[in-house]
């Protein structure tokens, strides 16, 4: 039986005010949740919470900026039907392993096969020479800058075997498993540092680990989490979709609940990570920038609806402005597309429905900037009743937050993001 509106409202006021929502204490790496590092994850948990408490079994759960598809594991492991909707390339990689049921022992034999085939194709100088040569001047310049040349060879071997894959599951899954060893938390087989917190930067002195020795023990821990999960239940449907948080491809009034972390304000640049992966799957350099333009938060403006903007914003963008015009056009436009973004949640959440929102605040030129808050005040705006903002503390060790360096290189924890904010919308 669907929840009512007065329920869902007292319901999630309820949650809001009274439950704590930091979960440093619990375990994130259960079922599929650590198959690939991806920074700002938010905890299982906390989508968890929400999902259980505000939907019953069958009911629809969408995350219109699923990145690394937390939510979607979470939606469908309580049996909900999940629906996730990402523009980034690599989250819809990501999601859809995570989401997907496959048997163990096909994946590990799949992983056995690519690495006898990748073995074969370092002796065949002429494929691996093939594959290499087949990239653009500009993305050639950027493989030969992160990658040294033994690990190009094996990375090329092991796409060279991926791609012999037929089944599109499993050709995924090995696809995940080698992403997985170039975007790190730590090592990986590039010579850059610091990719998984999206902030690279090149080692000359690392040694980079053998892809084809990373590739095969990262297989393997997969297959170990596929086994000690129940992974995804099969009766359960779960999608996840190309496309833009501004612009949804999901009917009008058909969700029931609504959980996001949308990309904060000037904090995180997904691509910069990402595409050191993409480049492999066939992405040229200059279309993963072109792309990377067009994402919430980007820094390159494509827009600065600073006049349209409602005038507590508004405000807020003009402070900065003062100390930065160019950064206040970057806040502009990130508020612009959130108002967009919260629009379409509108359009596709069921009347009385709950929609949470997860973003923390930013620091831009020495200014805080009150996210949470501007981002409630165009929720009202374009419909939404604003049930409250609830603070959590993030868990420095976990979050993967980027941390800003001084000029010698060193890393100023202390700047680091320190909590975030849950908002808490319900249509009425």
């Amino acid at each position: 039986m669907a929840i009512v509106e007065i329920d869902a409202r007292a319901a999630l006021r309820r949650l809001l005010a009274e439950r704590e929502l930091d979960f440093h204490k619990e375990s994130s790496s259960y079922s599929t949740h650590a198959l690939h590092a991806f920074a700002a994850k938010f905890p299982p948990q906390l989508p968890r919470l929400f999902i259980r408490e505000l939907t019953t079994p069958g009911e629809t759960v969408l995350d219109p900026m699923m990145g690394s598809g937390t939510a979607l594991v979470e939606a469908a492991l309580l049996g909900r039907r999940a629906v996730g909707v990402d523009i980034d390339p690599l989250a819809l990689l990501i999601c859809r392993v995570k989401t997907t049921p496959l048997s163990p022992l096909d994946a590990s034999q799949a992983a056995h096969d690519a690495v006898a085939q990748a073995t074969g194709y370092l002796r065949d100088a002429s494929a691996i020479a093939s594959f290499l040569g087949s990239f653009d001047s500009k993305t050639r310049a950027f493989i030969d800058y992160w990658i040294a040349e033994e690990t190009q060879r094996e990375l090329a071997a092991l796409m060279l075997a991926i791609n012999q894959q037929e089944d599109s599951q499993l050709k995924s899954f090995l696809l995940l498993a080698f992403s997985s060893i170039i975007v790190t938390k730590s090592g990986g087989v590039s010579l850059a540092r610091d990719l998984a917190h999206s902030r690279p930067h090149k080692d000359a002195t690392k040694v980079p680990k053998s892809a084809m020795e990373q590739f095969r023990l990262r297989a393997a821990k997969t297959v170990r989490a596929l086994e000690a999960s129940s992974a995804m239940p099969g009766t359960v449907a779960v999608e996840a979709l190309p496309g833009d948080c501004r612009q949804l491809p999901i009917e009008s009034e058909t969700v029931d609940l609504i959980v996001t972390s949308p990309p904060y304000a000037n904090a995180i640049d997904y691509m910069r990570a990402h595409k050191f992966t993409l480049v492999w799957l066939g992405e040229p350099i200059d279309s993963l920038t072109e792309r990377r333009s067009v994402y919430v938060g980007a820094e390159r403006i494509r827009r600065d609806d600073r006049d349209a903007l409602l005038p507590f914003v508004a405000d807020t963008v003009r402070s900065l402005g003062e100390r930065d015009p160019r950064k206040a056009g970057v806040l502009a436009q990130y508020f612009a597309d959130m108002r967009d973004a919260l629009r379409e949640m509108a359009r596709v959440l069921r009347p009385g429905r709950a929609a949470i929102v997860v973003v923390g605040p930013s620091t831009m030129r020495g200014l805080r900037i009150d996210a949470a808050r501007c981002l409630g005040v165009i929720g009202e705006r374009i419909g939404l009743d604003l049930v409250g903002i609830a603070d959590r503390k993030l868990d420095r060790d976990r979050r993967m937050m980027p941390a800003r360096t001084e000029n010698n290189g060193r890393t100023l924890i202390e700047h680091r993001i320190h909590d975030e904010q849950v908002i808490g919308f319900i249509k009425p």
